[in-house]
């Protein structure tokens, strides 16, 4: 009786496990977002950025918009804002589009995108976050809220969702502008990487980092000088890469980006990735 109960048990877990195999859609690749502000998107977007979305380009909430008629842990057809209810255009709205522009038809794409403007790296360190939002200002405080006090918590939980429907094929970052000069930097978007790729069980080798510099100095960036430490992340993680802003346009306050910038920005991550993926880059 023990036996057939034990053989009973086998062969449900079996049959969990390959319907869980067959519902994730291998054409279906995702990608984790995440920073402050530039990730956020901090300009405002333009009536060329909601038009002809592709429905094959997805984004899942990872906050409740009534607003956007958006639930948190759903899939969206990615019109901006692709952050939270009243962000910006960010790099990951034309990543995507240059994406789906150069794979095959039978890809979709899939964006998870958690940022909080002003942030420092230390908000996505899981085991030490909570010490660093006692020190920041309340507005920023509110928009941690917004991820229930914990965002790189949500990452994870929205990317766990995520996986039940398709594949994480890389990590995206914009950050640093608020650890500027902060010689550690590196060191802490290691910890950060690593707590992704161990906490949602993936490959380091297959599943690449891609970080953008800051504006650049050539636009008179504040924080151009942090472009030098972003520089050297590859000596840090291996499958890092770092994305050029050198002639992206910016906005006047010289820390973010204007909406040309920020497409200009993501069609270059897209081309990263795509090259990493063994995939031509093509404007389309």
């Amino acid at each position: 009786m023990v036996k057939k109960r034990l053989y009973f048990l086998l062969v449900i877990s079996l049959l969990v496990t390959s319907f869980k195999a067959l519902s994730q859609d291998k054409n279906f690749y995702i990608f984790l977002s995440f920073g402050q502000s530039n990730m956020e998107g901090n300009a405002k977007f333009e009536p060329q950025d909601t038009v002809n979305v592709d429905s094959r380009f997805q984004v899942m909430e990872a906050v409740d918009c009534p607003n956007l008629g958006r639930s948190k842990g759903n899939w969206y057809t990615a019109v901006p804002p692709l952050c939270r209810c009243y962000t910006g255009i960010t790099p990951v709205d034309y990543f995507g589009r240059a994406m789906l522009a150069n794979l095959p038809e039978k890809v979709r794409i899939g964006i998870i995108n958690v940022a909080v403007g002003g942030c420092k790296i230390e908000l996505f360190d899981k085991n030490n976050y909570e010490s660093y939002v006692t020190t920041t200002p309340n507005w920023l405080r509110n928009m941690v809220k917004e991820y229930d006090g914990n965002p790189y918590g949500r990452l994870v939980e929205m990317a766990k969702l995520a996986q039940k429907d398709g594949v994480i094929k890389g990590i995206l970052l914009h950050q640093g502008e608020s650890n500027t000069n902060d010689s550690l930097w590196t060191k802490k978007v290691k910890g950060v990487y690593d707590n992704l790729i161990g906490d949602l069980h993936l490959k380091a080798k297959k599943v690449p980092l891609l970080a953008g510099e800051t504006v650049n100095a050539d636009q008179g960036g504040i924080c151009a000088s942090m472009n030098k430490i972003i520089a050297t992340l590859p000596e840090t993680i291996k499958n890092a890469h770092v994305i050029s802003s050198s002639g992206c346009t910016d906005a006047a306050d010289n820390l973010h980006f204007n909406a040309a910038g920020y497409r200009e920005l993501g069609k270059r991550y897209a081309e990263k990735m795509l090259s990493l993926m063994g995939y031509s880059f093509h404007q389309k």
